[in-house]
């Protein structure tokens, strides 16, 4: 039996010692919330920044522009696809140089924000496409300005919709914050890695997993009521 049989036998023997773990879980669960939050807040605007002007740049709308238009089309296409692992090395020469550190929940939230803000673009844009072009023909024949049509108009009737599209996205940034263990990121995914995986204890990984279903589960309610409150009001 060689040592690395030898060592997962008596991890899988041995019981999992919450008074080490818990203080460490709760350290995780918190470093997982402020990578997630602190992302969506400012990828989440960043994006819906770039998807208003995606959708705005669109031939026929507000601020037609088809060179805008297809050079941001492009690298969104080219960044959204790529696996979130690869993006983290493939981003940690500029990161080293905008945060100063490829290591650490800081450096994890950077490339982060990054992929959030062009993830997020394409699902604004996506759910601002069908509002009604008379709704904001009447809104331009009144006199209101661009800004005036995006922000009292386009959002307005887009909102039920954007905001089942923010919940999909607190998913995909909460799957980002389970990535970024891998360059010490912190939160639960690194939790999960070094004290279940690493150890064998399936009890500590499962643990791990247990709380961000919980987390999805929250937020997707959440959005849920309030989308049927928006779209109801809408009617």
């Amino acid at each position: 039996m060689n040592a690395w049989t030898i060592d997962a036998a008596t991890s899988l023997a041995g019981k999992s010692d919450w008074t080490v773990l818990k203080p460490l879980l709760l350290q995780s669960v918190a470093q997982t919330l402020e990578m997630v939050l602190v992302t969506l807040l400012i990828g989440g605007f960043l994006g819906l920044v770039l998807g208003v002007i995606l959708y705005g740049t669109r031939p026929g709308n507000l601020f037609e522009n088809t060179v805008v238009y297809h050079i941001l089309d492009v690298i969104v296409n080219i960044i959204r696809p790529i696996p979130f692992i690869i993006f983290l090395a493939a981003m940690q020469p500029l990161t080293i140089k905008v945060v100063g550190t490829s290591i650490g929940t800081a450096a994890a939230i950077f490339p982060m924000v990054v992929m959030c803000t062009f993830a997020t673009s394409r699902l604004v844009e996506q759910n601002l496409v069908p509002v009604d072009p008379g709704v904001i023909e009447a809104a331009r024949a009144m006199g209101a300005s661009k800004f005036t049509i995006i922000r009292t108009v386009l959002i307005p009737e887009a909102l039920g919709p954007l905001i089942l599209a923010y919940a999909f996205l607190f998913i995909g940034v909460l799957d980002m914050s389970a990535m970024a263990g891998y360059i010490g990121g912190g939160g639960l995914g690194n939790f999960a890695i070094a004290y279940g995986y690493q150890k064998f204890d399936q009890t500590v990984t499962w643990s791990a997993v247990v709380i961000m279903i919980v987390l999805v589960q929250v937020v997707q309610a959440i959005a849920n009521a309030l989308a049927k409150h928006v779209l109801k009001r809408q009617r």
